[in-house]
């Protein structure tokens, strides 16, 4: 493999990493037997108190089997089902049928075990989703607390560094890992650069990351044509290590990071990374050849949540692509709904971190944006709930695109990879 190639190969990996979520994820039809669960309207979309018809059919070789019996549930999605139990499937499928009376997400769940494995399959109904509201309060000093962090952050000198990294550079891209002084002195913020060789003005990408602890290669096919990248990670650690260190730290020092400090609104472990967002666009504006006009923030998951809230906190950003994003509607769990992810009031809820989760709830960051964004996900989502990103997405104001696929979960196809691409380079003028 020569040296653009494997640049290519790592570009790609990158992404890849970016668009999924370390954890479980329901199957992409890569086993040899599918449980299909099919909601009876081919737009999975009811009105309350509308039946939803599930049927569920057992493939094993692309072939229906028959008189095999399937354990199913059926309820609101993250909550307790409302009916459960064992269906037989006759002539190779079985019916299911559920409704919700309000707007919201129903979800059919339906395993089958062979020979010692158990295969699932899901579908989701989406109840009126454009109607789901947030259910997280709007703190009254929400917008002085960041404007004055913000003001904070400011004070720090960026004190950037960047090292040339050779061996991932191309014939018309140079690349850099870069490191800046985050929020406070001495706290680091590390990334991949990627930026034309030949002088000009170019626009900019800042590209925020999924959740988990990981390597970054940067986004090097952009940069290729013409579009300034910047990949950060947001731990404060250099991006260019082994693999091995970083699952050393996801599993030891850094597991469970999104619950460090939930009950102090200063120093909650959100705090510098969203500040962080922030000091990574002075460190683009820094750059002679950034164009100054032309910034677009993108992630997903996470990620889709920074892209969000760097947005909302930053007007020098002029557009976004937000994918699944996670930190929606936290407290969803507290009025017997879906939360979104981490999940963090499922099972532990305190006054006080409940009200330091309003700082930092992606809804509130929603309600002010002000710029066009492009939005892409489906219905089957078991990391990020529907119901959790459709509260955000709901108060948001300003332009918006819903590429809505339906039957994803926790990743997207590459027709929306592509979709993505083609909306980024349409918004920089590419």
């Amino acid at each position: 493999m020569n040296r653009i190639n494997f640049i290519k190969f790592l570009t790609t990996l990158s992404y890849c990493l970016f668009v999924s979520l370390t954890g479980f994820s329901q199957s992409r039809s890569t086993q040899p037997i599918q449980v299909l669960v099919s909601p009876d309207k081919p737009d999975w979309t009811y009105e309350p108190n509308q039946e939803a018809t599930f049927r569920i059919q057992v493939l094993q070789h692309q072939v229906p089997l028959s008189d095999i019996e399937i354990n199913y549930a059926v309820g609101p999605e993250k909550m307790q089902p409302t009916d459960q139990g064992k269906l037989k499937l006759k002539n190779g499928s079985g019916i299911i049928k559920g409704k919700l009376s309000a707007p919201g997400f129903l979800r059919c769940e339906a395993n089958v075990t062979i020979n010692g494995n158990t295969y699932r399959g899901i579908a989701t109904a989406g109840y009126a989703p454009l109607d789901i509201q947030p259910t997280q309060k709007l703190p009254d000093d929400f917008q002085d607390f960041w404007n004055t962090a913000k003001a904070n952050a400011a004070k720090i000198p960026l004190d950037a560094k960047m090292t040339l990294l050779p061996e991932r550079c191309t014939e018309t891209v140079d690349v850099f890992q870069v490191n800046i002084q985050n929020a406070m002195v001495g706290n680091r913020l590390y990334g991949i650069l990627a930026k034309p060789k030949k002088e000009g003005k170019y626009p900019a990408v800042l590209s925020v990351p999924g959740a988990g602890v990981r390597p970054y290669a940067g986004i090097i096919d952009l940069a290729e044509k013409g579009i300034i990248t910047l990949q950060i990670g947001i731990h404060g650690i250099p991006v260019t290590y082994e693999a091995g260190l970083y699952d050393d730290l996801r599993n030891g020092a850094l597991r469970g990071y999104p619950f460090f400090n939930l009950d102090n609104r200063d120093s909650y472990y959100y705090n510098k990374v969203y500040l962080g967002c922030v000091r990574a666009i002075d460190f683009l504006h820094s750059l002679a050849a950034f164009d100054k006009d032309n910034l677009l923030v993108w992630g997903g998951s996470q990620g889709g949540a920074l892209a969000i809230v760097t947005a909302s906190l930053d007007d020098r950003v002029k557009s976004l692509v937000s994918i699944y994003p996670a930190l929606s509607d936290l407290t969803g769990y507290l009025h017997n709904r879906a939360g979104g992810w981490p999940h963090m009031f499922r099972t532990d809820a305190t006054d006080e971190k409940i009200k330091v989760s309003s700082y930092y709830d992606v809804v509130n960051f929603a309600r002010n944006l002000k710029v066009p964004g492009f939005y892409t996900w489906g219905y089957n989502d078991d990391t990020c709930p529907p119901t959790s990103y459709y509260a955000a997405y709901n108060v948001i104001d300003a332009p918006k695109e819903l590429y809505l696929v339906q039957e994803t979960g926790h990743w997207t196809y590459p027709e929306q990879q592509h979709q993505i691409k083609e909306w980024i380079l349409k918004q920089l003028g590419k």
